[in-house]
């Protein structure tokens, strides 16, 4: 580097001479190959400044052979950076727990680090947008750490959703992290009835299913009867409840109980036992037996035919139901039959007094024109009807 500069430095003599060497050189090769020429290249090294400071670039050459080199420039330059957009570092998403039970409130932050200018975060549970808080930053390089913090209660929908930290900035585009919720939560319980499907009955056998879902898995499926002891001789089998040969005795309240370390939840089943349905006899007459298959039929019979409601699934008495609506069905065409009697009866009774009639008489001046004194008329109206006026009266 000090011949570059001495040569660079040299009077205009100096570089007189070296032109004459030059030529020296050149006539003395003369006849032989033409040399090409090389150029030499040129390198800067990098360098690091804090933003707002100067910053100096220095040129030199790349393997120097020690031929002569002109600078066009050989003035050291310096030069100055404006209006410099820097992106952020990846953002950092962090919780205050791993793990949140149902109902509580959990934190969630995000960090944005060394970006010009400051950045801006926004948030996403799922495809809804929630709002967080934020702080800006000053570094002591003068760039900007943006830090949001998000709060929310989560539920048992909340698990497994994912929530995003969105970082925007002018240099960047679709920057983001983003943490999944782990919500932990108490069972959800529900009886199921395997058998019967339809009315439950004296000697029947019965078999209840619970099934139990939670985060975590229940540890523990219990039943129980309310306000009494359960049946002696019922089988339980993990979650399954069977009891064989009913009767009457084993009515009441079944209730599955389940439970995690978030909490427990059961579900109930009423029990109802019906008696046992009986053998109605055969009628001797095959006329008779079509008359009564058209027309009658148990109670019982038409209930079991029924099919059974998702109510009979949780209470064994929702047959009750179809037994009252029969009867009040029964009790409402007893009644209109009974009113269109009537009402025949009084249209009947109308007609017949409407044409029966009613006559009589009027006795006021009958024979009063032929007789001599008022005793005389009288007699002569009472002795003779020929010549006297009819009224008719009709009753309704």
């Amino acid at each position: 580097m000090k011949q570059v500069s001495n040569m660079a430095n040299t009077s205009n003599g100096s570089l007189a001479t070296l032109l004459i060497l030059f030529t020296i050189s050149a006539a003395i090769n003369t006849g032989a190959a033409q040399f090409p020429v090389q150029s030499q290249n040129l390198i800067a090294d990098n360098i690091s400044v804090v933003e707002g400071e100067t910053a100096t670039i220095s040129c030199r050459v790349k393997n120097n052979d020690d031929s002569v080199i002109q600078l066009l420039n050989p003035n050291r330059q310096t030069i100055y950076f404006k209006d410099v957009r820097l992106p952020p570092g990846n953002p950092i998403i962090e919780s205050r727990e791993d793990i949140v039970s149902e109902g509580n409130e959990t934190e969630i932050t995000c960090t944005s680090m060394g970006s010009k200018p400051a950045a801006t975060i926004r948030w996403m549970k799922g495809d809804k947008e929630l709002q967080g808080k934020s702080k800006v930053e000053t570094t002591y390089d003068r760039m900007f750490t943006v830090t949001s913090w998000l709060r929310l209660t989560v539920t048992r929908e909340d698990d497994g959703v994912p929530v995003v930290c969105i970082v925007d900035h002018p240099a960047v585009k679709d920057f983001q992290a983003q943490k999944y919720l782990e919500v932990q939560y108490k069972p959800e319980v529900k009886i199921v009835v395997e058998f019967p499907s339809g009315l439950i009955r004296e000697g029947e056998n019965l078999e209840l299913t619970c099934q139990a879902k939670g985060k975590p898995e229940p540890q523990q499926v219990n039943w129980v009867r309310v306000e009494d002891d359960v049946p002696s001789h019922a089988v339980i089998t993990g979650s399954d409840l069977f009891i064989e040969n009913l009767n009457k005795s084993y009515n009441g309240t079944y209730r599955c109980v389940a439970s995690n370390s978030v909490g427990e939840a059961y579900d109930d089943y009423i029990l109802f036992v019906r008696d046992a349905l009986t053998t109605t006899p055969k009628p001797t007459t095959t006329t008779t037996t079509t008359t009564i298959s058209a027309t009658t039929s148990p109670p019982d019979i038409i209930q079991d035919t029924a099919p059974s409601t998702e109510a009979a699934a949780h209470d064994s008495q929702a047959g009750t139901e179809a037994q009252r609506s029969l009867d009040h069905a029964v009790i409402g065409g007893v009644v209109a039959v009974v009113v269109f009697a009537m009402l025949c009866l009084l249209i009947v009774l109308g007609r017949y007094f409407a044409r029966h009639k009613g006559t009589y008489f009027t006795h006021e001046a009958k024979g009063a024109d032929d007789a001599a004194d008022a005793d005389t008329a009288i007699i002569n109206a009472e002795g003779g009807h020929n010549n006297s006026d009819e009224k008719k009266e009709y009753y309704i």
